[in-house]
């Protein structure tokens, strides 16, 4: 088997809560908490859960907008975590991303052409008539006219300003594509436009992507293998079909029963979690989970999990998850329907 394009392995990353005039340090934030997972070249994974569950720093962390506390990040077998900062910019032309909000991005003093060109010239791969003419190729790949490129970010709609988004990540000819919630903040319509530009990207470009997401429905159509975080953690990690199909832990399960179903005559249990996401900075002992699980029992908040192999490519951090798989997609406990 050849060498994953991305290896990401014990990610740690903690913020500190400081308090009083001093400003000492009292505590830490645990978003990241241990996160481990590789992927291969010209895969996308999908790396979904709550708000707050720690996946957008777990990208930034992976690209090194933010540093992380502890872990290793290998690129291409290439140790990414302490890499000096000239060395780190000639490796972002290989590692780049695309974020959230389409309008914060960019910068509202430049025009689309001044923000393309900027991109080439700083990392020296295009000058003059050459630079020119990557521009309009850029724009005709994500479906814009090269006639737009002295207009400014404001004169586009959100669609359209993602499109301008995904080029500059493009310029530069990267390998890996972090997509942060790429189109959580787009209209339905717009959403599956953008999927359906990254998944031709992906195809035509060979490129390989970390897509971050909250919405399971999109990340069922993009995704070849999925990751399932819940307050720092990843609890489940296989292909999306399986997935999909036999969700292993109870908090995948909780999730997908959350997914409105289009068939009016199809009925779905759906599992109501009770009480909050529990604080990053005090999370509960043993599985984080616990508290709000349907099938939560002693062991559980004793015990931590370990991220196991369940069945072949399929792994979950549940002491219980083979009845999960006994139950073949059924929930092995009785559950109370949402009242809908």
């Amino acid at each position: 088997m050849s060498e994953p394009l991305l290896e990401v392995t014990d990610l740690t990353k903690y913020f500190p809560i400081r308090k009083g005039f001093f400003q000492r340090t009292v505590g830490h934030v645990r978003a990241v908490d241990g996160v481990s997972f590789s992927v291969a070249r010209g895969e996308i994974l999908g790396l979904v859960g709550e708000s707050g569950c720690g996946k957008t720093t777990t990208g930034r962390c992976i690209l090194r907008l933010i540093e992380p506390t502890s872990g290793s990040v290998r690129f291409e077998g290439r140790e990414v975590v302490g890499l000096s900062r000239g060395a780190m910019r000639s490796l972002r032309r290989e590692m780049q991303i695309i974020f959230q909000d389409p309008f914060s991005s960019l910068n509202p003093r430049l025009t689309v052409r001044a923000m393309l060109a900027e991109v080439l010239r700083v990392h020296g791969l295009a000058r003059g008539a050459a630079l020119q003419e990557r521009i309009t190729a850029l724009l005709r790949q994500v479906g814009l006219s090269p006639s737009q490129a002295a207009r400014y970010p404001h004169e586009f709609s959100g669609g359209q300003r993602q499109r301008i988004g995904i080029a500059r990540a493009l310029a530069v000819g990267p390998k890996l594509i972090v997509a942060d919630e790429p189109v959580s903040a787009l209209d339905v319509s717009i959403q599956a436009q953008i999927v359906n530009l990254l998944k031709d990207l992906q195809r035509d470009l060979s490129l390989t992507y970390v897509f971050i997401a909250h919405d399971l429905s999109v990340v069922e159509h993009i995704s070849d293998r999925v990751a399932v975080m819940y307050l720092g953690q990843i609890v489940e990690l296989a292909p999306s079909g399986d997935l999909y199909r036999q969700p292993l832990h109870p908090y995948t399960v909780s999730l997908l029963s959350a997914i409105p179903q289009p068939d009016p005559d199809r009925q779905r249990t759906r599992i109501v979690l009770t009480g909050d996401v529990p604080s990053p900075a005090n999370p509960p002992s043993g599985c984080r989970f616990h508290p709000r699980c349907f099938m939560a029992r002693e062991r559980c908040a004793q015990e931590v999990p370990l991220l196991r192999e369940v069945v072949p490519g399929h792994r979950a951090a549940c002491h219980y998850s083979e009845e999960l798989l006994a139950s073949g997609g059924a929930v092995p406990v009785t559950v109370q329907p949402a009242n809908a």
